[in-house]
């Protein structure tokens, strides 16, 4: 069973202006082949997301004039542009519409669904793509649009702002993407306006996103990002927000653009595997978007020097979107005249600068979440989520059925970086069921190739074990399948337990459900509007590889050691002198500090090659 939208890399496409003439080529054809009477270019099937969508096939048409003067195409644009104004411009309210400041303005917005009061709560979205159409095909028109139309045009463009930002609340939805496409859509129409109106549009778009945006961040592993649907981050819509900043960093000059979509960039590498798997967010939480990343991804990839592109997208709107057919819709269309425009090249190999919440070499990747716990795990291309007891996630010790992971005070980190080899070490207080307050010191060490995990905790009572991941996919190049295998060594006896109860709440690896349909089944709403996340954390129990201490550790403590990767020989040593805990495998020696750390409490490491 495959993933269905975590396929290429997004810098595996070709991005060669030869390559986008190409793109611009067949969707020449397309739509003149599917142009009305009318003048219309929308899709035959589309219901919804339809108020902008053949305004952006014109947008499409006039950048491929633009490259090419293909005579067929003035025509065209022009007819195309008049259906959009006669026929998709709505002046009376939509019936229904419940974020309105001011009834019977008058001022255009553009329709989700085009029956009045069918599904009105869509309104806000599509008017800013349709404003974002609106500005491309004006940054397009010289010499290929009349005075006239374009003057009309721009008028409309300009109610579009105004409904906007003054007869609706702004962003209604909670949605960080949609509301930097907004402010980015005021940018580009402040320049197609008189001086005077145009600077004070281009001055409450900034406004709009210093108060209403920059204001509302969510903190997130260490970083400010733009909320999404409510939450901090979701990996189909965080990249598209990418994409708006790059987009206003490249109109406005503005730094604060530059410096958010930066600190969003980062987050984005650290959380993202080396093979560009991720999961999680409010709104989907394993769907990636497609075209509509690029421009951020290789914006920000070439800005802090990573490569970003590695991000598994959509490739089916590889290049823009696409009805079931295969064949080109409008949606989004200002995305992808926006990334042909850019000339940025990709930065195609990883930061070399450790960072906080990622341990990253070669193939083998460790994504940390907020508490410095393991979010995702990548090893000899196999994918381990946190495994689920007890309806607590993570990784970590588990005593009398308690997850030793969540911190009860500072979490410290170091990291270090010795003879081919990269390691963190995570030192973490801890309470369990007992109140009893431990100190769980974890190390995680790769060369590249295999991972290693060591975690070090005073004795505990009982018959302990390490909650050591669950595994859930599996790299196929192109394609990301779900699996329920996983190469997994251990010092201490190893096993993998699948839930014994069935039901949503019971996640079992085997079973042909992927970690997004368990999650929606377990959210509060129907799937679109529930949190996939809120629904994962309902979770039970899940598959989950459990491993025994390892025997020959210190009497006072308790290690666990385990390696994912390649199989072969594994049976590290341990030894103590009271307060220093040296690890001995086949590939390194490290020497980990007692709890207290150094005179400044942090952690103490020291590493070497085997």
């Amino acid at each position: 069973m495959h993933l269905p939208r975590q396929l290429g890399a997004l810098h595996d496409l070709p991005d060669t202006p030869e390559a986008y003439d190409a793109v611009l080529a067949d969707v020449t054809e397309q739509a003149l082949a599917r142009l009305t009477p009318e003048g219309g270019l929308e899709h035959p099937d589309c219901v919804d997301d339809i108020g902008d969508t053949s305004l952006g096939i014109t947008s499409l048409l006039a950048l491929a004039w633009q490259r090419g003067r293909d005579p067929r195409l003035p025509e065209a644009v022009r007819r195309s542009l008049a259906f959009h104004l006669r026929e998709r411009v709505y002046t009376e309210d939509n019936p229904g519409y419940p974020n309105l400041k001011a009834r019977g303005t008058g001022l255009p917005y553009a329709r989700y669904v085009l029956e009045a009061g069918a599904h009105p709560i869509g309104d806000w979205p599509s008017t800013v793509w349709a404003l974002l159409q609106a500005v491309n095909v004006l940054d397009l028109a010289e010499g290929l649009v009349e005075d006239e139309q374009r003057a009309a045009l721009v008028e409309v463009a300009h109610g579009y702002w105004r409904w906007l930002t003054e007869a609706t609340f702004f962003n209604p939805q909670e949605a960080g993407n949609q509301a930097i496409g907004c402010v980015v859509g005021g940018l580009m129409l402040a320049r197609h306006l008189p001086p005077e109106q145009g600077e004070a549009v281009r001055a409450r778009a900034i406004a709009l996103y210093a108060d209403e945006i920059r204001a509302h961040r969510v903190a997130d592993r260490g970083a400010l990002l733009p909320p999404e649907h409510g939450g901090a981050y979701d990996n189909n819509y965080g990249p598209i927000s990418l994409s708006f900043l790059a987009q206003a960093h490249r109109v406005s000059g503005e730094e604060i653009f530059a410096e958010d979509g930066d600190a969003l960039a980062r987050y984005i590498d650290a959380r993202l595997t080396g093979g560009g798997f991720d999961n999680g967010g409010p709104r989907y939480s394993e769907q990636h978007s497609g075209f509509e990343s690029v421009l951020g991804l290789r914006y920000f990839s070439a800005r802090i020097g990573s490569d970003l592109g590695r991000y598994r997208g959509d490739t089916r709107w590889g290049r823009h979107a696409v009805k079931a057919d295969g064949k080109v819709d409008g949606h989004f269309a200002w995305m992808l005249v926006w990334q042909i425009q850019d000339t940025t090249r990709w930065h195609r190999s990883p930061s070399p600068a450790p960072a906080r919440h990622q341990l990253r070499a070669g193939t083998v990747s460790v994504a940390f979440d907020d508490r410095m716990t393991p979010s995702l795990v990548e090893a000899a291309g196999t994918y381990y989520l946190p495994a689920a007891v007890n309806r607590q996630h993570g990784f970590g010790p588990v005593v009398d059925g308690f997850l030793l992971c969540r911190p009860m005070g500072e979490v410290r980190v170091r990291d270090v970086i010795a003879e081919g080899l990269r390691a963190k070490l995570v030192t973490k207080p801890v309470v369990g069921r007992d109140h009893v307050l431990r100190h769980v010191r974890s190390l995680y060490v790769t060369d590249g190739t295999r991972l290693w995990m060591t975690v070090a905790v005073e004795r505990l009572p009982g018959t302990p074990y390490l909650l050591a991941g669950l595994p859930y996919a599996t790299d196929d190049g192109d394609r990301v399948r779900r699996t329920a295998d996983a190469e997994v060594r251990s010092a201490g006896e190893l096993g993998v337990t699948h839930p014994a109860s069935e039901g949503v709440d019971h996640f079992d690896a085997r079973a042909d459900r992927t970690q997004e349909q368990a999650a929606f089944a377990l959210a509060a709403d129907l799937r679109g509007y529930g949190n996939p996340d809120e629904g994962w954390r309902h979770l039970v129990s899940s598959t989950a590889l459990e491993a025994e201490p390892a025997p020959g550790a210190p009497e006072d403590m308790h290690v666990f050691a385990v390696r994912y990767g390649p199989t072969g020989p594994f049976a590290p040593t341990f030894a103590s002198d009271g307060s220093d805990l040296t690890v001995r495998t086949e590939a390194f020696t490290a020497v980990i500090g007692e709890t207290a750390g150094d005179t400044h409490g942090e952690p103490e490491l020291t590493l070497r090659a085997a």
